[in-house]
């Protein structure tokens, strides 16, 4: 990997989608900054900016699918975005995973491949999914 080239994922080693990511990230042969969001939450702004660069909504970034989410109803239409974001960084389960941010920009990762698109390199062999999809083949290409 060329010094100048840096990757992030904000990953949950507990999420198939957060690790199938990882693994198509050092495929290419690049070994990223790993920060486990669940104990190192972004600060505020940083998360404002994962958002922003991934060109989603607040609402777009949420994880609808956890206690939190249900608990607080958060589905409620009147909750403003700095409130969405306060319980996000309250509880970081609510923040969907994973973010990935290289030179070629950010994106939340889902499906895993979603990070080929910012990947510097390219896929350096195959590589199936923990579900036993195959997403790129023996040469290093995508598998359609």
């Amino acid at each position: 990997m060329s010094s100048s080239t840096h990757v992030t994922i904000y990953h949950n080693p507990a999420c198939g989608t957060s690790r199938n990511t990882l693994a198509l990230i050092r495929n290419a042969g690049i070994e990223p900054t790993v920060i486990e969001y669940l104990i190192t939450p972004p600060a505020y702004d940083e998360l404002v900016k994962l958002i922003q660069d991934a060109k989603l909504t607040v609402r777009e970034a949420i994880r609808q699918n956890v206690d939190p989410y249900r608990d607080l109803s958060l589905d409620r239409p009147d909750w403003s975005d700095e409130q969405l974001l306060a319980f996000m960084l309250e509880h970081p389960i609510l923040i969907n995973r994973p973010f990935v941010v290289t030179e070629l920009g950010t994106r939340l990762s889902r499906p895993s491949e979603v990070v080929l698109e910012i990947l510097p390199f390219p896929q350096q062999g195959a590589f199936t999914k923990e579900d036993g999809e195959k997403v790129i083949d023996e040469n290093g290409q995508r598998i359609k």
